[in-house]
């Protein structure tokens, strides 16, 4: 059996005072009188709780940059672009550098010595490199949460309820059998979808179908798995995609296989992008505002290393469904 990790929120409540304040006490700063002081570290002791190496070693800047690593495979899409160009945009206002991580070696020397803090973007339990990253010794920021014991600050997406919009909206325009093409992986937003895939079938007793693709499918990719789902299964009536610019592979395929899409087939997806939005019909997709979570990303890493937010805040970022002629009958 796993044990939770002690947060400072936990600390938080046990004590009756705020995040800010706890962090205050157990950091030695602000204005908290000592006894407050001393009540706060005998909780925090008897919980537990151990800050990680990012909030004892919260500072503010001094290398004059912020590392931002993304994951390996996706840097060629255009969401994870755009996400970067926010970032670096809402850095700057700081007087910040972004430096693009790559794969960390010890030839490059610590990360600290190098960057005063870490955006790390949909981190994966997979990926070798996160686990060091996390434990870098410097402030660092996740962009969706990293799933596993780790304290740190993160921006999150509702990608359930982003889901849960896309599959009300197919079933109000008629679908009846949809499927999913679903990321492979163990990111946050890849359990996301395919847990409210399942959650969203119970509740309104209609079956999504649900299949595997790549994280970073290509269009060719997506359009064989719907190719594939079709032939095995030809009462699906609507079909949505998970990675970024792979739909219009969808919406080839269906025109392939003699579907009207927009009429007695439906087309979304879960990321939108110049792809969605430029293809023949337009497809209906889930904009994620990529570039504003990059700043929001950036923007609380700033905060953390300004010491005007605790080192594990949480934050939450807007997206917006974007309906389109790939899902509207008529």
């Amino acid at each position: 059996m796993t044990t939770r990790t002690v947060t400072l929120l936990d600390v938080a409540r046990a004590a009756g005072l705020s995040k800010s304040t706890v962090s205050d006490a157990l950091q030695g700063s602000g204005r908290v009188a000592e006894a407050t002081r001393e009540r706060v570290r005998e909780i925090a002791d008897g919980l537990g709780y151990r800050p990680n190496s990012a909030a004892r070693r919260l500072r503010r800047a001094s290398t004059g940059a912020i590392g931002l690593h993304l994951p390996h495979t996706a840097t060629r899409l255009d969401y994870y672009m755009n996400l970067a160009f926010g970032a670096v945009e809402r850095a700057q206002e700081e007087g910040l550098d972004v430096v693009l991580l790559g794969t960390p070696t010890a030839a490059h020397g610590p990360l600290a010595t190098r960057v005063d803090g870490l955006l790390v973007i949909d981190p994966e339990a997979g990926d070798t490199a996160v686990p060091g990253l996390l434990d870098a010794g410097v402030p660092v920021v996740t962009g969706e949460r990293y799933p596993g014991p780790v304290l740190c600050g993160a921006v999150v997406c509702d990608n359930a309820a982003s889901l849960t919009a896309l599959l009300d909206h197919v079933r109000g325009n008629g679908a009846r059998r949809p499927g999913l093409l679903a990321p492979e992986g163990d990111s946050a937003w890849a359990q996301a979808l395919r847990s409210t895939a399942t959650s969203w079938a119970a509740k309104h007793r209609i079956p999504v179908v649900v299949r595997s693709v790549p994280f970073v499918a290509t269009p060719g990719e997506a359009a064989e798995a719907t190719r594939l789902l079709l032939a095995e299964d030809p009462a699906i009536d609507a079909v949505i995609c998970g990675p970024d610019g792979a739909a219009p592979g969808v919406l080839g395929a269906a025109i392939a296989a003699g579907r009207a899409v927009g009429r007695d087939f439906l087309v979304a997806s879960c990321v939108d992008g110049v792809a969605t939005r430029t293809s023949h019909p337009p497809i209906t997709a889930i904009d994620l505002r990529p570039a504003d979570y990059g700043r929001a990303c950036a923007a609380l890493l700033c905060d953390i290393l300004a010491e005007r937010t605790p080192a594990d805040a949480i934050r939450h970022h807007d997206w917006a469904l974007e309906t389109r002629a790939s899902t509207l009958p008529g």
